[in-house]
């Protein structure tokens, strides 16, 4: 009775705790600090990698010459799959025709 009695009473943040003007603040910790410092590590060395690619312009101009071949195939055959397997395409006019039964009026 008595901890049900002091957590009613006691004194928090109105609201949502981690947001607005009366938040709670976490203190920052070492190990948040530790943390953060090795993602920008992480982060420096994947820009560095970025930065200087492995193969030069030169090597690099037609080393996928290959691999188009291969992927526009894949593509083709991919097309041709779906091609199939979708209906006719079909205009309003084609669907209204069962109406025309004789144009006198014309």
């Amino acid at each position: 009775m008595h901890l049900t009695l002091i957590n009613l009473f006691k004194k928090t943040v109105p609201g949502h705790i981690f947001r607005g003007k009366r938040r709670l603040v976490k203190p920052v910790s070492q190990r948040a600090m530790d943390t953060l410092t090795r993602e920008y590590e992480r982060q420096e060395q994947v820009m560095l990698l970025l930065r200087h690619p492995y193969l030069t312009l030169e090597q690099s101009s037609g080393h996928a010459k290959e691999l188009q071949k291969r992927d526009k195939l894949v593509a083709k055959w991919t097309d041709e799959q779906t091609l199939r397997k979708m209906k006719p395409h079909v205009t309003i006019e084609e669907r209204l025709n069962q109406l025309k039964i004789k144009e006198a009026w014309d």
